[in-house]
């Protein structure tokens, strides 16, 4: 008798914190570390600039929770791409997939390396701005070293997910309690009158949530490995959840 074939599958290797890491180490970027001053200019006023980032934050959680439900119906790995393709052809799949790997997703990559390799070499250059061609290798390598990384072994590339987001948040939580403790102080002169000179144009309010929402990017991830998963439909609701 003739053997069935078998059927390529991906190792069930990513658990509930991988998941989490994956999740909240993409979203937790060099974007939110610079985005602030730039939704903080382009709205005018702390007040203002407050309520895009909860505005933001709403919006991603609300499209986070469509994306578990998807990921649970549909258990394959390619993110909207498989969505597309399951539900409108693969015309408008291919077109998708095609701009995505070309332009969208490379210059995403590149704006993050950037404004790491910014942060890396600018303790190196105290009093000068660095140069532009040591900013550009240092995002290279770091592009390269992260490639192969996620290429030799999943599990591997998931315990340095971890690393970093644990790095990262602690990070941010230096910044949040320091926050915490200058309004202990006494120090609340930019709540003061918070929303005076808001721009409440179309253009300074599209621009601060995009800005906004960039910091944000990376809550989709997970649903680009849900065949690597192990139980998607619970660790899917469950990370979207933390």
């Amino acid at each position: 008798m003739d053997e069935k074939p078998q059927k390529l599958s991906l190792k069930r290797e990513v658990g509930l914190v991988g998941a989490v890491s994956l999740i909240g180490g993409t979203m937790i970027g060099s974007g939110i570390f610079m985005s602030p001053q730039s939704v903080l200019s382009s709205i005018g006023s702390p007040g203002a600039s407050l309520v895009i980032w909860a505005c933001c934050g709403f919006l991603v959680i609300l499209a986070s929770f469509c994306y578990a439900e998807l990921g649970t119906v549909i258990q394959e790995s390619g993110g909207e791409y498989i969505y597309i393709l399951r539900t409108s052809g693969p015309v408008v799949a291919f077109m998708l997939i095609f701009s995505s790997v070309l332009f969208v997703r490379p210059a995403g990559v590149a704006g993050i390396s950037l404004s790491f390799a910014q942060y890396v070499v600018a303790p190196f250059y105290a009093d000068c701005p660095p140069p532009v061609l040591v900013v550009k290798c240092v995002a290279a390598v770091a592009i390269i070293v992260l490639a192969t990384i996620n290429c030799l072994n999943v599990r591997f590339s998931m315990s340095v997910q971890v690393f970093f987001m644990v790095a990262k948040v602690l990070a941010l939580a230096v910044i949040i309690v320091g926050g915490v403790m200058m309004l202990i102080r006494g120090h609340t002169e930019n709540f003061e009158e918070s929303f005076e000179n808001t721009d409440v144009g179309i253009n300074p309010i599209g621009i601060a949530f995009y800005q906004g929402l960039w910091s944000y990017d990376g809550w989709n991830n997970l649903n680009y490995v849900t065949e690597e998963l192990k139980r998607p439909e619970v660790r899917k609701s469950a990370s979207s959840a933390f």
